[in-house]
């Protein structure tokens, strides 16, 4: 097997882990409330991460102010802000929903790159985010099918844009941090954020919360530490623009788990907003490697 072969089970099997968040995070909605479980699941990767970081000797750099500032922007938004917003969202729509809206994540980072950075769109981004917003409003028109709820679609649309916000931060870094080091500080910093919030929840568990305890674990050691490993180890083996078209997996990964895991029905809307965000995705990975230099 050649190493570029090795880099795509890698790059399928980490995109595999973050779909299966979306699976993760329903079963946590039915029993703990969503910043103590945010808090739980950085409380649990943290001591992972550190112990890696010890093992391949990785450092913290020197940072300023102004890095810091945004390093703790960045946790409150794309760690604690993504996760508390993909519980709530899901304990009021479908997995399925959620899986299609969470696949519009690299179109959505690009718009606000647009709208924040006055970066010029080219008409093939244009198609790609005309295709998601298609994909999204097809299950968003339809929020009764298959268990779905407007409310908590747009959540979980709220939860992509914190990510999305993530991403454009991490342009603003003055200083090159290590992803290892980077990941070590978001789950730092996020445990910290979710932590204070967490303490003014109502914390009378239901039966449901063994479940959503094993959910919690689940999604600290899998999606968030597996699923890092995976990722770097597959991106070090193939391009860029290879390893982006990868990211199609996790809406796809979703909705195959919630009909598999938890029985939810699959409608036809679903399906064409799956399809309409795969489109994307695709199309817009595909653009970026059109465009490299030779």
């Amino acid at each position: 097997m050649t190493p570029k072969q090795q880099g795509y089970i890698y790059l399928t099997l980490a995109m595999t882990t973050v779909g299966s968040t979306v699976i993760a995070s329903k079963l946590i909605s039915a029993g703990l409330p969503p910043f103590t479980a945010t808090a739980l699941r950085f409380a649990v990767a943290f001591p992972c991460f550190m112990l890696l970081m010890r093992l391949t000797g990785a450092r913290l750099p020197r940072l300023s102010r102004h890095d810091w500032i945004i390093l703790v922007i960045q946790a409150a938004a794309g760690s604690v802000g993504y996760t508390t917003l993909l519980i709530s969202g899901l304990s009021m729509t479908s997995a399925a929903n959620a899986g299609v809206i969470i696949g519009t994540l690299p179109v959505v980072s690009a718009g606000i790159s647009i709208l924040l950075l006055r970066e010029r769109p080219d008409r093939f981004l244009l198609l790609a985010i005309g295709l998601a917003a298609a994909g999204v409003f097809s299950i968003v028109l339809a929020p009764g099918a298959g268990g779905g709820s407007l409310r908590g679609d747009i959540l979980i649309f709220g939860a992509v844009l914190c990510e999305g916000l993530f991403i454009l931060l991490n342009k603003r870094l003055k200083t090159e941090i290590a992803p290892l080091v980077q990941s070590t500080l978001m789950t730092a910093i996020g445990f910290c954020a979710a932590a204070i919030p967490a303490v003014f929840e109502s914390h009378a568990f239901p039966a449901a919360s063994s479940a959503a305890l094993l959910s919690v674990v689940y999604y600290a050691l899998v999606p968030t530490i597996a699923g890092f490993m995976l990722w770097y180890a597959g991106a070090e083996r193939v391009s860029g623009a290879e390893a982006s078209l990868f990211t199609a997996i996790a809406p796809v990964s979703a909705v195959i788990f919630a009909f598999l895991l938890l029985g939810e029905p699959v409608g036809l809307h679903q399906i064409a907003g799956i399809g309409c965000v795969l489109a994307a995705v695709l199309g817009l990975a595909l653009n970026g490697r059109r465009r490299r230099p030779a």
